[in-house]
């Protein structure tokens, strides 16, 4: 497997002083083996064989947010369990080695299977098959977060969890997603642990149920009486948000890529929003930052191998200057990201990036 690159910026550099936490961002939750088939004509078919045109292995679940975390420069701590098991011992040394990320939160379980979900990415969608066993009895540290600028959470219904309001408790900003309600009642008040987020990042649909509107931007006002911030994001359309405490609204509109796999973009665009937050950044260029790299996410295989850093953003912001017709995209569009001008590294990587696919078992490039 080869490496990422060094994030070369560090987007908290003018912010960080001697009496800081060790910890931008700390995250607990599930680790997966994500096996990601690309390439495919259509969907498989039953009683018949289908061959993908490319294949890539990474680790998925929280890994995904934990990876493009790093990979924007922020420091991040990841509290997990990990099975004993190859892909286990697999997954634990991508994160840790290859990215960066700190696992002294985490522990190995033995005896546990590592879980494992294969996706399937064509037509612009993907479809999933996961399997794993009971997980661990007990989750690393839940009750006792380290300090940290910021966390991850992913909110379920009708389940609250202790860390976060622990964390919270400690001056942590607590940023959150959240998955398809399974029950049907779409309850903001069965999100217990809402009430200590400063950030809600839902997509429309789950917006939109979740405050009976029949519009995002509505909803997104609405999710103000509940958090500070609401951040809806709206597919192709790109995103809208509210800053309730400040009654700033910002709505950027997406960039037009070719789509070759989403897996793990709504990570990534959390792992950009956070980024820029915790920057001091304007709601604008927090949400537009977002939006860029979860775009540039989808160009590439899988959740975390797909992730972008900065050589990534800095090559895609030089190819779009070079552009005399600037393509299909909106000019207006484009030039909000001038902003990120300062941050880029002075060198990068062509772009568009087709990075190592990882196959286990094997030490180079797939």
């Amino acid at each position: 497997m080869t490496s990422p690159e060094p994030a070369h910026t560090d987007p908290l550099a003018a912010l960080r002083t001697p009496d800081d936490p060790a910890c931008d961002v700390y995250l607990t939750g599930t680790v997966f083996l994500d096996i990601v088939f690309t390439g495919l004509d259509s969907a498989p078919v039953r009683g018949t064989e289908s061959w993908a045109r490319g294949m890539g292995s990474s680790p998925g679940g929280v890994a995904n947010m934990a990876t493009a975390l790093a990979r924007l420069g922020l420091r991040t701590s990841l509290a997990a369990a990990f099975g004993d098991d190859h892909y286990g011992e697999y997954c634990w040394d991508t994160l840790e080695r290859g990215e960066g990320i700190d696992l002294s939160y985490s522990r190995t379980v033995a005896g546990w299977h590592s879980p494992v979900t294969v996706s399937m990415a064509y037509e612009g969608e993907r479809t999933m098959v996961s399997h794993g066993h009971e997980p661990p009895p007990a989750e690393p540290a839940p009750k006792c977060p380290p300090r940290a600028r910021a966390a991850v959470a992913s909110l379920t219904p009708g389940i609250a969890a202790p860390w976060v309001g622990e964390a919270a408790r400690k001056g942590t900003r607590i940023f959150a997603d959240v998955g398809w309600d399974e029950t049907g009642r779409w309850d903001l008040a069965g999100l217990g642990d809402l009430g200590q987020c400063e950030a809600f990042l839902p997509n429309a649909e789950e917006a939109m149920r979740y405050t009976g509107t029949s519009c995002p931007r509505a909803a997104a006002h609405a999710l103000t009486e509940h958090v500070p911030v609401a951040v809806v994001t709206l597919g192709a359309d790109g995103a809208y948000a509210v800053d309730g405490r400040t009654g700033e609204t910002a709505s950027v509109p997406a960039i037009e890529v070719a789509a070759l796999d989403p897996t793990g973009a709504g990570d990534v665009f959390v792992a950009g929003f956070v980024t820029g937050t915790l920057a001091g950044w304007p709601l604008a260029d927090r949400l537009a930052f977002a939006g860029l790299t979860a775009a540039l996410s989808v160009q590439e295989f899988g959740g975390s191998l797909s992730a972008p850093g900065w050589s990534e953003v800095a090559a895609w912001w030089r190819q779009i200057q070079a552009y005399e017709e600037r393509g299909a995209q909106d000019p207006a569009a484009l030039e909000r990201y001038a902003f990120l001008g300062p941050l880029l590294p002075g060198t990068s990587r062509p772009w568009p990036l087709r990075r190592a696919v990882p196959t286990i078992g094997f030490g180079g490039a797939a």
